[in-house]
């Protein structure tokens, strides 16, 4: 699938790794819808490369429903989707002032994945009815998980457990959509910077690039958005997971 011929819908594409992704995408021609929660951020961001915007709540069978028929409206058709959306919540099982409350682990399973598979299940439903590319595919999903999902710290359960299941429902997705010609594949990202890192003291940030091994220091989220876009384009990549963290290995 060519990059250039891309009709993707990008979720999280108002900041971070999704808006990364976006303006890579759309500086190599492709069409591209945002989705985002952020309202003022996804317009500002899809009107400076060109593309489109959409308020969703990923979590929400309505609002992701309502999302892709505006995407097909204005581009004609999805061939890719990324799923950026995410939180990070931090908490023990068991800390100080108790067990973790329920809501935090609820929620941040529900958005990073409940709401990634919400978006896969609807884009898949619509690339099916694509006409296979030379290559006879029909679309791309790729899914964010994280190193966390196999190095998950102390205080990270919610969000290794979310990460954990996006890295488990890459194959079996795969092999779901494998009668529609629809690849699958995951991305499991280090440490970043991303907005949430940029609000470190210079001295942290640099802590924390001290422990990646080679090259030692954040990843950038533009790093993500070419992976991405080499998996578009790659078609013989397929219900895998890879990793891009330097080499990194959580302890």
């Amino acid at each position: 699938m060519k990059l250039s011929e891309t009709a993707a819908v990008i979720t999280g594409g108002a900041s971070g790794l999704g808006e990364a992704t976006a303006r890579h995408f759309a500086s190599q021609g492709a069409q591209v819808t945002l989705f985002d929660r952020d309202a003022e951020r996804g317009e500002k961001v899809a009107a400076e490369i060109g593309g489109h915007f959409v308020q969703t709540d990923v979590t929400s069978d309505e609002s992701v429903a309502k999302a892709i028929a505006h995407a097909v409206e204005k581009m004609g058709k999805i061939t890719a989707a990324v799923n950026c959306a995410g939180i990070g919540t931090v908490g023990k099982t068991l800390g100080k002032e108790g067990p973790l409350p329920l809501s935090t682990f609820q929620i941040t399973v529900d958005v990073n994945l409940v709401g990634s598979f919400n978006v896969a299940r609807l884009a898949a439903a619509e690339m099916a009815k694509n006409a296979p590319d030379a290559d006879g595919e029909r679309g791309v999903i790729i899914n964010t998980a994280s190193i966390a999902a196999f190095d998950g710290q102390k205080g990270q359960v919610p969000y290794a457990a979310s990460k954990g299941g996006i890295v488990g429902m890459t194959l079996p997705m795969a092999r779901d959509l494998s009668r529609d010609s629809i690849r699958v594949m995951a991305i499991a990202p280090g440490i970043f910077l991303t907005p949430m890192l940029m609000g470190l003291p210079e001295t942290a940030q640099q802590q924390l690039a001290a422990d990646v091994p080679n090259p030692p220091r954040l990843g950038r989220p533009e790093e993500y958005g070419r992976l991405a876009a080499f998996i578009v384009e790659m078609g013989y990549l397929n219900g895998e997971v890879i990793r891009i963290d330097g080499a990194l290995r959580m302890r």
